[in-house]
C-alpha cells in the first residue's frame, strides 16, 4: 500500500479490537515517529497498551471504544499545532500502511490520564487513537472542489493530484475550513478561521505534497 492507496483507505475509528500492537509493527511505529520528531522538531510518543486516556466520562462522550493504544502529538514553538498536523498525518498514513485504524482526538480524551509525561516546556497538542479497527470507518463528505481551490484555466496535472489528496484529508468536525491557491510557480495554503484549523492545514498540507509531488511547486 502506497501513500494515496493509505489515503483512500484511511477513515477515522472509533471502536477498536482487543488486540495489541506489538512486535515489528510496533517497532516500526516507533522508527517513524522518531524520524518525524527530527524532521519536525516534535516530541511525539506513543503509548501502548495504556486504557486510561480513553477510559472515563469524556472519552465515552467521544464515542470511543477499546482504545488501548495512541499517539501523543507534542512538542514546542508558535507553529506547533500546524507542525503536529503534517507529521502527526505522515504517522497515521504509516500506521495505514501497516494496517492499523486511526482517529484524530482533540477533545474527548482524559488529559490528566494520559500515559505520557511531558518535558517542561512542551505543550500537549492532541492524541490519535490508534488500533486494529473493528471496522474500517466511512468516507467523509467534500465542499465543492471551487470552495477549497483556486489555480485558474488551465489547471495542471499536479494540482488536481494534490487537490484531490487534500479532499482525503481528515478535518475537525470535517469543517474543511482551509484554502489553497496556485500563484504563479508556488501554491500557498490558508487556515480560515474556526476549530482546530492550524492543526488541519498541517494535516492538509501534507496530503496536498503527497499528492502534487514536492517537486513541482514551493510553498508560499
Amino acid at each position: 500500500m502506497d501513500l494515496m492507496e493509505a489515503m483512500r483507505a484511511r477513515h477515522s475509528v472509533r471502536s477498536y479490537l482487543d488486540r495489541p500492537i506489538e512486535g515489528e509493527t510496533a517497532e516500526k511505529l516507533e522508527r517513524e515517529a522518531a524520524a518525524c520528531n527530527e524532521a519536525g522538531g516534535l516530541a511525539i510518543r506513543l503509548a501502548f497498551d495504556e486504557p486510561r486516556a480513553f477510559g472515563g466520562r469524556i472519552a465515552h462522550y467521544g464515542a470511543f471504544r477499546g482504545v488501548k493504544n495512541y499517539m501523543v502529538l507534542a512538542g514546542r514553538g508558535e507553529d506547533l499545532p500546524q507542525r503536529c498536523g503534517y507529521y502527526g498525518e505522515r504517522l497515521v498514513l504509516f500506521a495505514q500502511t501497516l494496517g492499523l485504524s486511526t482517529c484524530w482526538v482533540a477533545l474527548n480524551y482524559s488529559r490528566g490520564a494520559a500515559g505520557v509525561q511531558l518535558e517542561p516546556g512542551e505543550k500537549l497538542c492532541c492524541l490519535v487513537a490508534l488500533g486494529y479497527g473493528r471496522e474500517p470507518g466511512v468516507p467523509h463528505r467534500n465542499k465543492p472542489w471551487d470552495k477549497l481551490f483556486r489555480a485558474g484555466e488551465p489547471v495542471p496535472a499536479w494540482f488536481k493530484a494534490g487537490a484531490e489528496a487534500a479532499l482525503l484529508a481528515p478535518t475537525a468536525m470535517n469543517q474543511q475550513r482551509f484554502r489553497i491557491s496556485l500563484e504563479g510557480t508556488g501554491v500557498r495554503a490558508k487556515a480560515l478561521p474556526g476549530v482546530l484549523t492550524r492543526l488541519d492545514l498541517g494535516i492538509v498540507k501534507y496530503h496536498f505534497e503527497t499528492g502534487a509531488g514536492r517537486e513541482n511547486f514551493h510553498w508560499l
